[in-house]
């Protein structure tokens, strides 16, 4: 086991200052290759699953507001706006994901269906109906997820 990768196990922190000062020093040839390259790796993956993260709250509320429109007036006049301010803000946070990574921006379509399968679930579960009575896949189409301007139950009140 080289000093870096004992380094790397025993004090994550210290391995990650180690490896920046190794690289602003050009000292390519010191670096922990192996897990400089894991750890990269493991970044880009957190930025695909804060996508997710942040699209499976903003399904979940759609998905409320819909099926409490068409099943459960009452729950919708309780907490339509407290689900309508959690899809403004889920879409702003989404928005800043994708601003900071453009590259996200073709894999939007898995995420939504990745968000989905958990948002389905957590909306059927919050409004005490069965899953199964809510759809399999997606009802919106990725972009329309993302606009500000949709609702699927017409405009948000103010």
């Amino acid at each position: 086991m080289s000093q870096h990768s004992d380094l790397y196990d025993r004090d994550f922190y210290a391995w990650t200052q180690q490896q920046a000062a190794l690289l602003e020093a050009r000292q390519f040839d010191a670096l922990d290759l192996p897990n400089l390259v894991e750890e990269i790796t493991s970044l880009g993956k957190s930025e695909q699953r804060e996508l997710v993260n942040r699209l499976s709250p903003l399904l979940e509320h759609l998905l409320k507001l819909t099926l409490a429109a068409e099943r459960l007036p009452h729950d919708l006049r309780r907490a339509g706006r407290l689900w309508q301010m959690t899809v403004k803000t889920q879409r702003v946070k989404v928005a800043q994901v994708l601003r900071d990574n453009p590259s996200l921006r073709p894999t939007v379509p898995h995420a939504v269906a990745d968000a989905y399968a958990v948002a389905r679930l957590e909306a059927a579960a919050a409004l005490g109906i069965p899953d199964d009575t809510v759809p399999a896949t997606c009802p919106w189409r990725p972009e329309q997820v993302l606009d500000e301007a949709f609702w699927p139950v017409g405009e948000p009140t103010p």
